[in-house]
């Protein structure tokens, strides 16, 4: 499931293709509708009704591009959706509009630049996309203003347990979803498949508001450092460390009880478990945890190296750990 995931496009404002999968693989007794924003929103009821009312979030859309002018020569200008480092832009494979034309990020040659550009990364604004077409009503024929543009890469499963995609962040978190939704819940709950994560967390703020639950579970992909050359204190956390449960982000101040708890119950439940050890980045939490007059929300991720790129890495068994937490905090916050 998650291959097939991975494999689907949809950036921000453009996740049509991942709720429809979604929709198709729920199971016949859950009930769902999609708010106005496009975030799909999914009852599924347990063996018991809860004590408290939780939520499970996880988002649809991945980052990638969106096309913003065409040249007379029939080069595509664009522009990035959700943050993508530079470094991993030029030369890449993607794939444009609706038909998926294939297509190559590209610039000016190596051999002709000068001594200053030749220290320096090109930037978005020096890069087009070239589709092999030779005029501006060629390209127009095949792709228009506003269409997305997404990295061209498959799911690739290496080495012992590792898996490469794009997109992992964060159908990993819908996969989990997924799993929990298909499986006997011990209480009923809501779970949120939520739009434009990585353009500001907008969909979750929507749909944290529809729902208004008691605790809210954050299911992610985070930035794993553990690769050569990185000191100790700025790794993040590890793959092969299971899941990672978050104290402080850039868009959020954890509860502290509920961050203790989930170590608790990673331990009761031998489940492998570590902190992100570094405050950075964020995640739909920072608006959950705002909405509704307040609502206490968790962080649980699975480490991935190279996020945000068209080959992010993440190890199979971290992700099964992030499942298991996932189902055992649910029925914890459900009756706490």
């Amino acid at each position: 499931m998650l291959n097939e995931l991975c494999n689907l496009n949809g950036i921000s404002g453009r996740e049509h293709a991942v709720r429809d999968y979604i929709i198709s693989h729920l199971p016949s007794d859950a009930e769902y509708h999609t708010d106005p924003l496009g975030s799909l929103i999914v009852y599924k009821k347990g063996k018991a009704e809860p004590k408290n009312k939780v939520m499970l979030d996880a988002h649809m859309d991945e980052v990638g591009f969106i096309i913003t002018y065409i040249t007379d020569d029939g080069y595509l200008k664009f522009t990035t959706v959700g943050g993508i480092d530079e470094r991993v832009i030029f030369g890449r494979a993607v794939k444009v509009g609706k038909e998926l034309i294939p297509g190559v990020i590209g610039g000016k040659a190596i051999h002709q630049t000068t001594a200053e550009e030749k220290g320096k990364l090109p930037s978005v604004e020096n890069m087009y996309i070239d589709i092999g077409a030779s005029s501006k009503e060629e390209a127009l024929s095949h792709v228009s203003l506003g269409d997305a543009v997404y990295f061209d890469s498959c799911y690739r499963e290496f080495g012992d347990g590792f898996i490469k995609a794009k997109a992992i962040d964060d159908r990993v978190g819908c996969e989990i979803l997924l799993r929990l939704i298909n499986s006997d819940l011990p209480y009923s709950a809501t779970f949120c498949f939520s739009v434009q994560e990585e353009i500001g967390t907008r969909g979750a703020a929507a749909a944290a508001y529809s729902v208004a639950p008691d605790f809210a579970i954050v299911i992610e992909g985070t930035t794993a450092a553990d690769i050569s050359g990185v000191p100790e204190e700025k790794k993040v956390c590890r793959l092969g460390g299971g899941a990672v449960v978050s104290f402080m982000d850039r868009g959020t101040v954890y509860d502290s009880e509920l961050y203790k708890k989930a170590f608790e119950i990673a331990e009761k439940n031998g489940i492998r478990c570590q902190t992100k050890t570094v405050v950075a980045g964020g995640n739909n939490a920072s608006a959950i945890h705002k909405a509704a007059g307040g609502i206490k929300t968790l962080a649980v991720s699975v480490p991935c190296r190279y996020i945000h790129s068209g080959s992010s890495v993440a190890e199979k068994e971290d992700i099964e750990s992030t499942f298991e937490l996932a189902r055992a905090l649910l029925a914890e916050f459900s009756q706490c």
